[in-house]
C-alpha cells in the first residue's frame, strides 16, 4: 500500500512538471517561464552598474528567491522520474543545474581575489534563457533538420573556406603589403569578412583591380549567405512532410494535428515524449503510461 501511494505520489509530480495537458501541469509551466523570464531580466539589469548599485540588495534578494524556486524544479524533476541520472546528464538537465549553482558557489568565493571568477560565473545565469526551448514546440522539429543538413552545411563550409583561401591569395598578391594586405593569413581574415557582407573597414583594396576582386566577393557574399538557409529549410520542409504526409495543410489540420495525433505526456521511465493520444505504454521503452 505504501509503495502504491509513493509511486502514485511521484507518478503526479512528474504530470505536473514533465507535461503540460492537465491545468497543473500548465499552471506549472507559466510559473516557471514568468521565473525564467524575471531571472533574466535581473541578470541584464544587474550588469548596469547604476542601477546596481541604487538597487543592489533588491536584485540579490530577488534573485536568491528565483534560485531556490529553480534548486526546488530541479530536486522535483530528479524525484519524479525512475532514471535520474538520465534526466541530470541530459542536455536540459545540465542547463538546468548551471542556471542555479553559480549562485551558491557565490557563497563560496570571498575576497577581492576572487571577484573576477564571480563576475564570470554570474554570467552562467544566462543559461536559463535555453530552458525556454523546452517550451518552444517546433524547436526540436528545427533542431531536427539543422541536424539531418549538417552534412551539407559542412561541405558548404569547406567550399566557403577553399573560396576564401583562394580570393585571399589572390588579393594578397594583387594588392601587397603597401595596401594593408602584409600576409596571407590576413588577406583571408579581409575575404571572409568581405564575404559574410561584414565589412569592419580595416583593410580595404586600392588598386583597381582589388576593388574588382573586391566587388566579385562582396556578390558572391549575398548568394553565399541563402544557401545554408535553403539547406535547413529544406530539411525542415521534409521532415514536415514525413510527419504530416501531406506538402501542404491548412491551419485546421494543423490544430488537429497537435490536439489529436501528439500530446504533451512524457515517460517517467525514459522522459521520451511526443506520444500518441490515447496511448497506454511508451513508444521507445514500453513503460506504462500515467493515466488520470
Amino acid at each position: 500500500m505504501e509503495t502504491s501511494t509513493k509511486h502514485t505520489w511521484r507518478s503526479k509530480l512528474h504530470e505536473i512538471i514533465y507535461e503540460a495537458d492537465t491545468p497543473t501541469g500548465k499552471l506549472f509551466d507559466v510559473v516557471l517561464l514568468i521565473a525564467i523570464l524575471a531571472s533574466i531580466v535581473l541578470v541584464m539589469l544587474e550588469s548596469i552598474s547604476a542601477f546596481d548599485a541604487k538597487y543592489h540588495n533588491f536584485l540579490n534578494i530577488s534573485e536568491w528567491i528565483i534560485t531556490i524556486l529553480f534548486s526546488i524544479e530541479y530536486i522535483a524533476r530528479i524525484v519524479s522520474v525512475k532514471r535520474p541520472l538520465k534526466y541530470v546528464f541530459s542536455f536540459y538537465g545540465i542547463i538546468d543545474l548551471l542556471s542555479t549553482v553559480p549562485k551558491y558557489i557565490s557563497l563560496m568565493l570571498g575576497g577581492t581575489q576572487a571577484l573576477v571568477a564571480l563576475r564570470a560565473l554570474r554570467l552562467l545565469r544566462v543559461f536559463r534563457i535555453l530552458k525556454l526551448a523546452r517550451y518552444l514546440g517546433a524547436s526540436n522539429q528545427l533542431a531536427n533538420a539543422i541536424k539531418a543538413s549538417r552534412a551539407k552545411i559542412a561541405v558548404f563550409l569547406f567550399a566557403v573556406l577553399i573560396a576564401a583561401t583562394i580570393f585571399g591569395t589572390i588579393m594578397y598578391l594583387v594588392e601587397g603589403e603597401e595596401n594593408g594586405f602584409t600576409n596571407i593569413p590576413k588577406s583571408i581574415y579581409w575575404c571572409i569578412v568581405t564575404l559574410t557582407t561584414v565589412g569592419f573597414g580595416d583593410i580595404a583594396p586600392a588598386t583597381p583591380l582589388g576593388q574588382f576582386i573586391a566587388t566579385i566577393i562582396m556578390i558572391l557574399g549575398y548568394g553565399i549567405i541563402a544557401v545554408p538557409t535553403g539547406i535547413v529549410s529544406a530539411e525542415y520542409t521534409k521532415a514536415s512532410e514525413n510527419e504530416t504526409g501531406k506538402r501542404l495543410i491548412t491551419d485546421e489540420e494543423v490544430e488537429q494535428l497537435k490536439t489529436v495525433v501528439r500530446n504533451t505526456q512524457s515517460c517517467e521511465n525514459c522522459l521520451a515524449e511526443k506520444h500518441l493520444d490515447h496511448s497506454h505504454f511508451c513508444h521507445k521503452c514500453g513503460h506504462e503510461l500515467h493515466h488520470d
